[in-house]
């Protein structure tokens, strides 16, 4: 146990330099890229003093270290900024549209999971055959296709041309949640017992998950059918089959366990990438979360609101990611850190 608080530890103090670098770099990048926030809020036909007073009261006409030291000293007090679009807290607005990433995040892994692993249990079972032949070219196919095809392409078949699931948004607002209570409009409807609600909210989650799944899936059916094969050839196996126990027991209960770790641990990152990386996803399907949230500043030069959707991500992503190697390392003894 000692180990692993020292693991913890060091974690994050790393993270914490890591976020530091990242936040900074950002910081600079935004001010050395051409075009100019005021501008781009004013459509570039403001009058000169309005500009300036825009400026001034934004604190863009600081010098840049100023900005930047500035900058750190609110992110150390909690304070993510004002966003120039809107003149809203930052944080607030990161926080409204974080259930909506998460939602969709939690969704997407539990499908990609769910036919990943069970594909790839089978094709680690069916070794050499025609179904472990043509699971590995769905998975390699889904995985080389770009994101944002997919999604296109699920739209068009089976929303614009089926018309059996809406293509873009959360919920209908007739069937939004009556209490906001987790911000997880499945569950909302749920504990509000808004059914019709809950079947709409499903319909809107579909397109948009199942498209994010295509591409998990194919990364967790390989890392499960990989670890599956090595499992399947070792002695333990072997023994369990001589001893007749049946073959589903032997491959979904001893050699499923053994290999579960790795697993865990990518679908883990899998998911920790989804909080951060769901940008185009959510783009395509008019999904209002964290992602479309970021795509949106940024065509502002929305510097304060950028900075935050960045640093907020990387946040979530570190912690999940320690989260993981706690869990890791309760699931099983043998994983020690030094």
């Amino acid at each position: 146990m000692r180990g692993l608080l020292k693991y913890i530890g060091y974690r994050l103090a790393s993270s914490v330099v890591m976020i530091f670098l990242m936040v900074t770099f950002v910081f600079f990048l935004l001010r050395i890229l051409p075009g100019d926030p005021v501008l781009a809020l004013t459509g570039g036909k403001a009058p000169p003093e309005v500009v300036k007073q825009l400026k001034e009261q934004l604190g863009l006409n600081l010098p840049i270290y100023k900005q930047y030291f500035k900058f750190l000293s609110d992110i150390l007090h909690g304070n993510l900024g004002t966003s120039i679009v809107t003149g809203e807290s930052i944080k607030s607005e990161l926080l409204e549209r974080f259930p909506a990433t998460l939602e969709l995040s939690i969704v997407s892994i539990i499908l990609a999971a769910g036919w990943g692993i069970v594909l790839g249990i089978e094709g680690a079972r069916r070794e050499g055959g025609v179904f472990d032949f043509v699971t590995k070219l769905i998975a390699l196919s889904f995985y080389a296709i770009p994101i944002f095809f997919v999604g296109i392409m699920m739209q068009y078949i089976f929303g614009v041309k089926l018309g059996w699931f809406p293509i873009s948004g959360r919920i209908d607002p007739l069937n939004e949640p009556d209490h906001v209570i987790t911000g997880l409009y499945l569950v909302d409807t749920l504990l509000t017992k808004n059914f019709a609600g809950f079947v709409d909210a499903l319909k809107h989650i579909f397109l948009p998950a199942f498209s994010l799944s295509l591409v998990l899936f194919s990364v967790i059916y390989r890392i499960t059918r990989s670890n599956m094969i090595l499992q399947l050839k070792k002695e333990y196996v072997k023994a369990a089959r001589a001893r007749g126990l049946k073959e589903k027991r032997v491959v979904y209960y001893h050699a499923f366990k053994n290999a579960f770790i790795p697993i865990f641990t990518l679908i883990g990152l899998q998911f920790a990438g989804l909080l951060g990386g769901a940008i185009l996803t959510e783009n395509v399907f008019s999904w209002p979360g964290l992602g479309s949230y970021l795509i949106e500043r940024i065509g502002y030069r929305d510097f304060p609101a950028i900075q935050g959707a960045i640093l907020f991500y990387a946040v979530i992503v570190v912690f999940i990611s320690i989260a993981i190697d706690i869990i890791c390392a309760l699931m099983n003894p043998k994983i020690k850190y030094e």
